[in-house]
């Protein structure tokens, strides 16, 4: 990929000129820039506070500062880096910083580092949105960035959590190896409401087809589709998540990583959390159980996994 950039890189040069190619990469970053001060300069401050499943909880406070309309964005408080592996790199927190004020601008610009540049980020080294060799983070990139995300859309005022996890989903044994990753609710506004069944923030990934799903791994696919009810309450109301359910068909492992278990995603100005997501095994005799939000288990031929994923958070009361 570096190799693919590079190349562009050198082709838009021998059509333009350095001169050219370069000014206009500064002039993509100035008007990144510029559109978010536009949007700080209209920001009010606050502050939340995001407790996980994992026991992580997540502290940010952002405080606008018209004068030169830029923004301190402080995760101070945040808890240290956990035992487990739901620690994420400073970039993800970086990258969870710039999309939102991306998305808070409502232009279609192009992702650059120019959107930061009005952002004043303070990370303490040795917490969890930070954290030192060697914390595991594997969890960070696919679960810690959706909750780093929901919190900064609360602190703002402007967006009801969305479902808050990716719901990942692995199963295998020697001959086959699968993961995916499955939609949910998002969050409602000051004027919509959230979306059903739907990837979000963090998360773009398509899922196989179920016929292709069904060919190519000794499984059947016995129900997917929007889980009624599921978002949150409110003057606008949450996305709804969905309902998949997997039978297998020979002997497998498999494993959940995800969140929202414990509770909803959060609502915003008096609007409910949306409902948990849970994953549940039914055996082949009919006896279920509970995972939690990080488990595994081994299935026979005849169980079935269904997951729900959460709802997103309703707005207004």
């Amino acid at each position: 990929a570096n190799k693919r950039g590079t190349e562009q890189v050198i082709n838009l040069v021998r059509s333009f000129g350095r001169d050219v190619v370069h000014n206009y990469m500064g002039h993509v970053q100035n008007n990144a820039e510029e559109a978010v001060r536009r949007v700080i300069a209209d920001l009010k401050d606050g502050s939340y506070s995001y407790a996980m499943d994992c026991g992580g909880v997540i502290n940010v406070t952002i405080t606008a500062h018209p004068n030169d309309r830029s923004a301190t964005v402080d995760f101070t408080g945040t808890s240290s880096a956990l035992d487990n592996n739901f620690n994420a790199p400073l970039a993800v927190t970086k990258a969870a910083v710039l999309y939102v004020f991306r998305v808070l601008t409502g232009c279609d610009i192009p992702l650059n580092a120019g959107c930061l540049k009005p952002i004043k980020l303070i990370v303490p080294e040795g917490c969890m949105l930070n954290p030192h060799y060697p914390a595991a983070v594997v969890a960070g990139n696919v679960e810690t960035s959706q909750a780093i995300t929901n919190a900064l859309f609360l602190a703002t005022g402007t967006l009801a959590a969305a479902q808050g996890t990716m719901n990942n989903l692995t199963f295998g044994n020697d001959t086959y190896q699968y993961y995916e990753t499955i939609a949910g609710g998002t969050g409602a506004g000051p004027t919509f409401n959230g979306t059903d069944a739907i990837q979000s923030h963090m998360t773009n990934s398509r899922l196989t087809d179920p016929e292709v799903l069904e060919w190519r791994y000794p499984v059947r696919l016995e129900s997917f589709g929007v889980r009624n009810g599921s978002g949150g309450i409110g003057e606008y109301n949450g996305g709804c998540g969905v309902t998949r359910s997997i039978r297998f068909l020979e002997p497998m492992e498999a494993a959940i990583l995800s969140g929202h278990r414990s509770k909803g995603a959060p609502g915003l100005n008096g609007g409910n959390a949306g409902q948990p997501g849970q994953t549940i095994i039914t055996r082949i005799n009919g006896q279920t159980e509970t995972l939690a939000a990080a488990d595994k288990s081994s299935l026979n031929a005849g169980d079935i996994i269904t997951i729900e994923t959460p709802g997103g958070g309703g707005y207004g009361s």
